[in-house]
């Protein structure tokens, strides 16, 4: 296992109870997809796992530590946290913003080095932000600025990443490209748990689904298993059209990148 693991995560928010007891683990080299209705608490588990939220009651450990004995180095060190929406403060070009992603690695006040150099180029290029290198962030689109910080938590090497919608501001190609990133860093040996509105693309890319519903796991497994007709009925209120065939049918990602 990644060696992340929370057990009955429980969150109330001005009152509301967002998560009821949620468990959660993370295999290494795993995809794992967060899906289900607005105010699920797909958002609020993701921020759990980011030490951004402390639970109100549960576990959350990294191995056999608890996870909120890792220094503040150590977790950023292991983890990339890509919020929805994110942002950047103060104008920076593209190229110098992906370079944070690397400050976890170095030293107080050392420059990045020729490797860290070499990582940042083959991590924009994979981006697709190699022209926009000298661009302010600031002058992007949603969707430029969106790949911008995916490629900064990616530069980062983490041992997991989280990703909050990653896609939700970025056309259809751009949508494939971050998700087959994403495939592609599972493969080399990283973990990612990724929130995701459109089904069809968690039942591509992920090996396995927690489907949230009132701030409880309604379903957990392999895609095949969590999206099921009933489920989808009971989570979303949708049924199968009588036009489509299969609710496989319906999930098959119908493009590729050409």
């Amino acid at each position: 296992m990644s060696g992340l693991q929370g057990t009955q995560l429980k969150v109330a928010l001005g009152g509301v109870t967002i998560l009821k007891g949620v468990n959660f683990n993370l295999e290494a080299g795993e995809m794992l997809g967060l899906v289900g209705p607005n105010g699920a608490g797909k958002t609020t588990l993701l921020r759990i796992l980011a030490g951004l939220l402390k639970p109100d009651a549960g576990k959350l450990s990294w191995g056999e530590r608890d996870y909120y004995n890792l220094t503040p180095r150590e977790r950023a060190q292991r983890l990339a946290y890509l919020a929805q929406s994110g942002t950047a403060h103060w104008p920076m070009s593209v190229e110098r913003l992906v370079a944070l992603g690397r400050l976890p690695h170095l030293s107080d006040w050392q420059r990045p080095g020729e490797q860290d150099d070499a990582l940042i180029q083959r991590v924009m290029a994979e981006t697709d932000l190699s022209d926009f290198k000298e661009r302010q962030f600031n002058t992007l689109s949603g969707g430029e600025r969106s790949r911008v910080l995916m490629a900064r938590a990616l530069v980062a090497e983490p041992e997991i990443l989280l990703a909050d919608e990653p896609v939700a501001a970025l056309d259809l190609a751009h949508q494939i490209e971050v998700m087959s990133l994403l495939q592609c860093y599972c493969e080399q040996g990283g973990s990612v748990v990724v929130v995701l509105h459109d089904v069809r693309l968690a039942s591509h890319y992920c090996q396995r689904i927690m489907l949230l519903m009132g701030g409880e796991t309604l379903a957990e497994g392999t895609p095949d298993t969590v999206l099921t007709e009933a489920n989808m009925r009971t989570a979303f209120g949708v049924e199968i059209s009588p036009d489509t065939g299969s609710i496989r049918d319906t999930l098959k990602l119908p493009w590729v990148k050409a």
